[in-house]
């Protein structure tokens, strides 16, 4: 066997079709999309079996986004978006991976494939093993994985020596127990996925509201005046947020959209659930679009916080809330005083766009009084993205837009549990008031030394200061940045244990021995000792509620993700006093030892069996901010993006296709763009490809370049579009190879995967 499989997907074309890109988002064809998957995945009986369950009360939560369920009613027929039925399908999907797979195919040729044909070969059934130098994964009984493992962490010279990652689909439960685990272990090793997307808005939410979570709720997009959409798009990573802004555009809001791409589920929206509306024009969601420049946010926020204080200026008290900011901030006259040192004709250059569209953005936020800012990974996997959400903090303070209903904070999360794994503790730092908690709930000392957060396991396992990775979800290897670097860092490991429910490239990209451990689904019956279990997560507006499976699931060797866990500490750790063979016999006791342990969680096991779940503290929400250091809500000073690019280089941003969430892989299609059966493509300016003479689906080679090194990723066809000049766009997992591991956002350490330095080389 190839001691080097494939990290990245294999350089090779599917046939890219090219359309026209669609005038409304929705409707019918995502209705169609849908039925599509989940005819093909599992049938059409058994798919509307599960799709009548899913984001019901009493079904199952959806496995894909962490967009709430309203509180009230539920719609009937359909809770959930196209990509959600899709994640459902791919999950309760008929194709096995069963032991006999791993004899027939090798890791070496499995390598080969491409994360798309690797996820569609379907449920892993049984736990396997790759010993060291073998070529085939063989089965392995749960007892021998458990003692494997056990073994080779308390042969660490220190617990510090094993990374132990965890995805945003874990429950509550299980990533309670998880870190529990692991603190017992004796070490703080929990990085996770919201190092890789929020966890600037974390970080800059927390010093200036005392949160580090967004302050609105679903109900408060119902009472809003304004909506402004920044580096986001939820008409294909969050399709329900789309009935959000359409019922605000009902009762009289008004919506900006800031993006470098147009994306068509913000303009126009056609009503999946009303077959009246599929036909006809659909509704215009998006009053004003600003086609900001990458990274140029700051500058362009900044601008529109000038043009306020002017117009304040003119009309005193026309802008400002004085009352509020008297009593709620810290800091206003140091934001106007560093506010003078900036001239718009500085900053307007960085933002790509001419002063009156900004000025009628502008104009709308002026008169508005309520005010809600959406955004996710478009700015925050920059060097600077924790400003950026610091100075859309600094409006929204200035408007007195905190605390009330229809206005405030709303950070939109990925995958539909990464909030709830934060409040349970899965971070490399928590502070010492919830270890204090722990360890006087469980009578052990947890360790107090910060951990390594997703970047710095990666260099330590490239470093080799640690040994052991384990993958709680997730497929890591196509998550994280730098390909090469991050394939040599997992190789060299001395073992790599993956919990998953589908095969994917990191089963592939291993250390010296490999172990995968298949767990239950979010749609299939979890049995324990008391009978079948729910388990509870928590979505991106602070609500926590449960989720039941009812399908049986499709392999009797299969554990939940706590009794993995669960198991995992009975092998590793000694003279442990925690119970956690009682623990996963009824997950009520473990919710009773997170009410014991967390606050907001009182009562947790009558309020989460409420239909409609409940909403933990929130005190930005509630318009109190003594949890800062200031005891205010502050204002901060920030400053604009240094990205500086030469003549013949360009930025590159990655993107997902319409047909993927997060590193899932459902099909090739990017239906909102034009683009099918293709995912090997990058987006430019049209003048720019005029410019280096590159026509319309040439082949191009990408280069990054940062400190001095350069990366490649070769093989993409160039497609005209919409863009700013010097911008482009690519999908990922495809161009994580060019996200150099050194180039991270400040504070937050966030890969800097929309603000990538490139050239591109036509073939």
């Amino acid at each position: 066997m190839s001691k080097r499989t494939n990290a990245q997907n294999p350089e090779k074309f599917t046939g890219i079709e090219l359309r026209a890109i669609p005038k409304s988002a929705v409707g019918f064809k995502a209705i169609s999309s849908a039925l599509k998957h989940v005819k093909d995945e599992v049938g059409i009986a058994k798919g509307i079996g599960l799709l009548k369950n899913l984001n019901q009360t009493y079904g199952f939560d959806c496995p894909g986004c962490a967009w709430p369920d309203p509180d009230e009613k539920r719609a009937f027929l359909a809770e959930y978006c196209e990509n959600g039925a899709k994640a459902i399908a791919e999950e309760a999907t008929k194709n096995k991976v069963s032991p006999l797979f791993f004899a027939t195919y090798s890791v070496e040729n499995l390598a080969k494939l491409s994360d798309y044909e690797i996820g569609k070969k379907g449920r892993i059934t049984h736990p396997v093993y790759l010993p060291e130098g073998a070529s085939h994964y063989k089965e392995i009984s749960w007892k021998d994985a458990f003692e494997l493992i056990g073994k080779e962490l308390n042969d660490l010279n220190n617990p510090n020596e094993a990374i132990f990652y965890t995805s945003g689909r874990t429950s509550n439960e299980a990533a309670y127990l998880y870190q529990l685990f692991v603190r017992q272990f004796g070490t703080n090793n929990l990085p996770d996925c919201s190092n890789m997307c929020h966890e600037a808005s974390g970080v800059a939410l927390t010093e200036t509201l005392g949160i580090g979570k967004g302050s609105v709720t679903l109900e408060d997009f119902n009472h809003t005046d304004l909506v402004v959409v920044i580096g986001q798009n939820p008409g294909t990573n969050h399709p329900r947020m789309l009935s959000a802004l359409r019922d605000a555009k009902k009762k009289g809001s008004k919506i900006i959209t800031i993006n470098p791409l147009p994306e068509i589920g913000l303009m126009n929206y056609k009503d999946p659930q009303n077959p009246l509306k599929w036909i006809g024009s659909g509704q215009n969601l998006t009053d004003i679009f600003l086609q900001v420049k990458i990274n140029g946010d700051v500058a362009l926020l900044k601008i529109i916080l000038k043009l306020m204080v002017a117009k304040e200026e003119e009309d005193t008290g026309a802008v400002f809330d004085y009352t509020f900011i008297k009593e709620k901030t810290k800091g206003v006259e140091e934001l106007l005083d560093d506010l003078d040192t900036y001239s718009i004709a500085y900053l307007l250059p960085q933002t790509g766009l001419n002063l009156a569209e900004i000025q009628e953005a502008a104009n709308l936020i002026i008169s508005s009084k309520k005010i809600i800012f959406c955004w996710a990974m478009g700015l925050t996997q920059h060097k600077n993205s924790i400003d950026n959400i610091r100075e859309i903090v600094n409006i929204l303070l200035l408007k007195g837009s905190i605390g009330k209903k229809g206005a405030g904070t709303c950070p939109v999360r990925g995958h539909s549990n990464v909030q709830g794994d934060r409040t349970m503790g899965i971070c490399e730092k928590m502070p010492d008031n919830f270890l204090d908690k722990i360890d006087a709930e469980f009578d052990f000392k947890s360790p107090r030394k910060h951990g390594y957060d997703v970047v710095n396991a990666i260099k330590a396992m490239y470093q080799k200061k640690a040994k052991v990775f384990f993958g709680m979800g997730g497929n890591f290897i196509s998550a994280t940045p730098d390909t090469e670097y991050t394939a040599t860092a997992l190789r060299n490991c001395k073992l790599t244990v993956h919990v998953s429910t589908k095969l994917n490239r990191s089963h592939l990209v291993h250390g010296k021995t490999a172990l995968i451990l298949p767990c239950l689904g979010r749609s299939e019956k979890d049995t324990q000792f008391s009978g079948e279990q729910f388990i509870t997560v928590e979505n991106s507006m602070g609500v926590v509620h449960s989720s039941k499976g009812h399908l049986n699931p499709c392999s009797e060797d299969l554990l939940s993700e706590p009794a993995i866990v669960a198991s995992l500490a009975n092998a590793t750790l000694k003279n442990t006093k925690v119970p956690w063979n009682k623990l996963v016999r009824n997950y009520d006791f473990i919710r009773s030892k997170i009410e014991a342990t967390i606050p907001g969680f009182k009562d947790y096991n009558n309020k989460v069996r409420d239909p409609k779940g409940f909403y933990l503290p929130n005190n930005a929400r509630a318009s109190k901010f003594d949890s800062t250091p200031t005891g205010k809500a502050n204002f901060t000073i920030n400053e604009v993006s240094d990205l500086k690019i030469k003549e013949h280089q360009f930025i590159m941003m990655t993107v997902r296709t319409h047909d993927q969430y997060n590193t899932t892989i459902y099909g090739l299609n990017d239906r909102y763009r034009g683009v099918l059966n293709e995912r090997r493509v990058i987006f430019m300016n049209e003048n720019d490809m005029e410019k280096k003479g590159i026509k319309k689906l040439d082949i191009v080679n990408l280069q990054s370049h940062f400190n001095g090194e350069t990366r490649e990723a070769k093989g993409f066809l160039a497609i005209p579009y919409s863009i700013p000049s010097q911008c482009t766009a690519t999908y990922f997992p495809e161009t994580n190879v060019l996200v150099p591991i050194q180039s991270t956002g400040k504070i937050s350490n966030t890969p800097t995967s929309k603000t990538v330095i490139i050239t591109i080389h036509k073939r």
